[in-house]
């Protein structure tokens, strides 16, 4: 890390020296990196950067070199500075604290709260039903938040697998009634009544946990316009086998929907009607874009075929 974000992160938080303790992750593609700084006298025991460096050759995981993924993931890093910048702090749901967002030639500095130290140092893997509940409470919270607003600088349509941004995806597509019917879903998706904010990559692996079941959510990416129903099929299918997805179906929408009522502080029942009918088209949305991302993913199983088939036929 340069010298002039050192000094940007000892002035924002009052600490006379820092030390680089451990790279949490790298970002995707070799966009730059995560880390956990310890802070030396100071009232925040550590902090946690996500600095954005553009890479001298990419290397995307999957060998794909293109100007649409570049351009894709600088907007992106806009959006979460953006992000952080205006709409955080109106958030019912929990996420980490900004203390600083800078720039510097190619380069930008997000300083945040280390959610590890703030009480939420687990990673969960396989998931009981209370977690998965407290992660539908989390969404509803973070949905109900931003209902109606505007989505100003942010995605315009929020997730990472909108299809606008992934023309590639849906040329390889071999599943031919979906791609035919890829537009239309997008639509159906788009034109709802009712939108809010989309987390847009809601997985299991962007929560962490307390040990008394709170969540909080980081990565704010791909926050963007939309129905709240693609973070819900989104994190399910991230979390559960097809079976489960299946047979709890029912269950995860009630819960979820109790939840949101519950935040917005009052029961909406056209919210409520429409957006359990886009349940299935958020799931076949997503199935789209992985079919012509990665065909042989685990997520792609019977449950995503026979219901995306479903949303086809009813369009």
């Amino acid at each position: 890390m340069n010298d002039y974000f050192k000094s940007i992160i000892l002035q924002k938080t009052g600490a006379p020296s820092l030390v680089e303790k451990e790279v949490i992750q790298e970002l995707w593609s070799g966009y730059g990196k995560i880390i956990r700084i310890a802070l030396e006298n100071a009232a925040i025991e550590s902090i946690v950067v996500k600095h954005v460096q553009l890479p001298k050759s990419q290397k995307h995981p999957r060998g794909r070199h293109t100007d649409i993924g570049h351009q894709r993931k600088l907007k992106s890093y806009n959006v979460e500075t953006t992000w952080y910048k205006t709409y955080s702090n109106t958030s019912m749901a929990r996420l980490p604290k900004c203390f600083a967002i800078e720039n510097y030639h190619d380069e930008t500095l997000i300083v945040l709260e280390d959610l590890d130290k703030a009480g939420f140092p687990l990673r969960k893997q396989e998931v009981l039903w209370e977690d998965i509940d407290t992660c539908l409470k989390w969404l509803a919270q973070f949905h109900a938040s931003y209902l109606g607003k505007v989505p100003n600088d942010l995605w315009n349509v929020g997730t990472y697998w909108h299809l606008e941004t992934r023309p590639q995806e849906l040329e390889v597509l071999q599943d031919n009634p979906l791609k035919n019917a890829a537009v239309a879903i997008d639509k159906k998706l788009n034109t709802c009544n009712f939108k809010t904010f989309v987390h847009g990559d809601a997985k299991l692996a962007n929560f962490c946990f307390s040990k008394n079941g709170q969540v909080a959510g980081v990565d704010f990416q791909y926050v963007g316009g939309g129905c709240g129903m693609k973070d819900v099929a989104y994190f399910i299918g991230s979390c559960l086998n097809e079976s489960d997805c299946e047979r709890l179906e029912s269950k995860i929408l009630d819960t979820y929907f109790a939840h949101l009522h519950k935040a917005l502080g009052k029961k909406n029942d056209p919210l409520e009607k429409e957006w359990r009918s886009l349940y299935r088209v958020a799931w076949a949305d997503f199935h789209r874009f992985l079919k012509g991302w990665s065909p042989g993913h685990w997520k792609i199983n019977s449950y995503s075929e026979r219901i995306t088939a479903q949303v086809i036929k009813n369009l």
